[in-house]
């Protein structure tokens, strides 16, 4: 379980991703689960998907955010150059239970010093977690760079429970969100192949236990409607 500030340079948690059908259904589902409005967020061109953001930041997770994300309906298909979508959005089985459960958990996303060193070492560990891709978007206060870790077929591997890795540039985009409301208590996993798992969070210098047993991403949020605990389906 995670839930004590981490030194500056260490890999942190960086947000968690919460998958919608649409974003309207994912803003509804906020508003009503979580008790506030997220705040605006952009367009990935590259990916045809867009989202809505609000900040998560306590003490034990001080640049945390929450991402509601969903294919965007009118993305403009010559901009789009991936083949798959990031966190497995184009999965007929996970598309189903967004669908039919409405919003969901599915992944988190950690921050790292340098990507390349990270991936690299879990690829000692047989881990391919993808390759680090340049990517960026435009916001109301200028534009955000970053770089992802994207495999081709846009797998979330371990369930969702391995984060995809990020590095952002000079600016976060918790750096200009106002303070939303709703705080990061804790992240805790479990997985099927808990030692394996724990050896590839350790390979990215985010040392923390995975419980063996079912499959299972799952935080603990601090909202105005009270202490709120969401899982991957």
């Amino acid at each position: 379980m995670l839930g004590a500030a981490q030194r500056c340079g260490m890999t942190q948690v960086d947000h968690l991703v919460i998958m919608a059908r649409t974003l309207g259904e994912g803003v509804a589902w906020c508003e009503a689960t979580l008790g506030i409005t997220p705040g605006p967020g952009g367009e990935h061109a590259f990916m045809g998907t867009h989202n809505r953001l609000f900040t998560l930041a306590s003490p034990g997770f001080p640049r945390a955010y929450l991402e509601i994300i969903a294919i965007n309906p009118v993305a403009n298909n010559a901009h789009v150059t991936c083949r798959h979508r990031w966190f497995d959005m184009d999965s007929a089985a996970l598309q189903s239970v967004v669908e039919r459960s409405g919003p969901q958990l599915i992944h988190w996303v950690a921050r790292v010093p340098q990507l390349a060193d990270a991936l690299a070492n879990l690829r000692t560990q047989g881990i391919d977690r993808g390759t680090a891709v340049k990517a960026s978007r435009q916001t109301p206060n200028g534009l955000l760079h970053w770089q992802i870790s994207l495999r081709d077929d846009g797998q979330r591997l371990f369930d969702g429970c391995l984060p995809t890795l990020i590095a952002w540039g000079q600016v976060h985009p918790c750096d200009t969100m106002p303070e939303s409301g709703v705080t990061l208590n804790r992240l805790a996993l479990a997985h099927p192949q808990a030692a394996s798992l724990s050896a590839a969070l350790h390979a990215i210098d985010l040392p923390m236990p995975v419980q063996t047993g079912q499959a299972s991403l799952s935080v603990e949020l601090q909202t105005p409607k009270g202490l709120i605990r969401l899982s991957t389906p």
